[in-house]
């Protein structure tokens, strides 16, 4: 089983990474939130899940241990495949998640795509037991203190995007293409922030 990969970003798309690992490409589905803090050229570390089916082998990533943590127990509940447990991690952090849960919160579990209400229930029904709010609390608390945000600049755009009407995966997308079809560097320069909102706006013009 492949439980981690560490190398470089080749490309990202709207719901997967291509990770360049000693020459061998990597497809790793991920959920919108992690897709958005990674771009093409970027060295990247990310926890995978293999999911082996009949007609196809997955790898499922997750730049955080406890989203891939969230991941494997959302998999457990019968009915909850990776696809939809995916869904969920791009719908709701796994802090914001498990505080639903305990809070029997089935609206906004059910906001995640291709869950329903029924599926929320479940989720609530057969993970409330299982998850400890104090220890989450207090490793995201941990990690917040120790991670080194880097602001590249490209959530200023996707903001601007958003504000406008736009959908955060959408823009997201978007920002990406612009930036590396005009071959544009990151952290992004003050001047070069309105001329990726530019090239972002004209991509998903051209994509309505």
């Amino acid at each position: 089983m492949i439980g981690m990969l560490t190398g470089r970003v080749e490309s990202v798309d709207a719901d997967t990474a291509l990770i360049d690992v000693g020459g061998v490409g990597y497809e790793v589905r991920m959920a919108a939130s992690d897709l958005g803090r990674i771009h093409a050229g970027q060295e990247a570390r990310v926890y995978t899940y293999m999911n082996i089916s009949q007609d196809a082998v997955t790898l499922h990533g997750f730049l955080d241990r406890d989203a891939k943590k969230t991941f494997l127990q959302l998999i457990k509940v019968s009915g909850i495949g990776p696809k939809v447990a995916q869904s969920l991690l791009s719908t709701l952090t796994p802090i914001q998640l498990a505080h639903a849960i305990a809070d029997n919160d089935a609206v906004a579990l059910a906001k995640a795509p291709g869950l329903g209400k029924k599926g929320a229930q479940k989720i609530i029904l057969e993970l409330k037991g299982s998850i400890d709010l104090s220890q989450i609390d207090e490793a995201h608390t941990a990690e917040t203190a120790v991670r080194q945000p880097v602001d590249t600049g490209t959530e200023q755009v996707v903001e601007g995007l958003i504000s406008l009407g736009w959908r955060q995966q959408d823009a997201q997308q978007a920002v990406k293409e612009a930036i590396t079809d005009n071959d544009i560097n990151t952290p992004l320069a003050a001047e070069d922030v309105p001329r990726v909102l530019r090239f972002a706006l004209a991509l998903m013009d051209r994509g309505r």
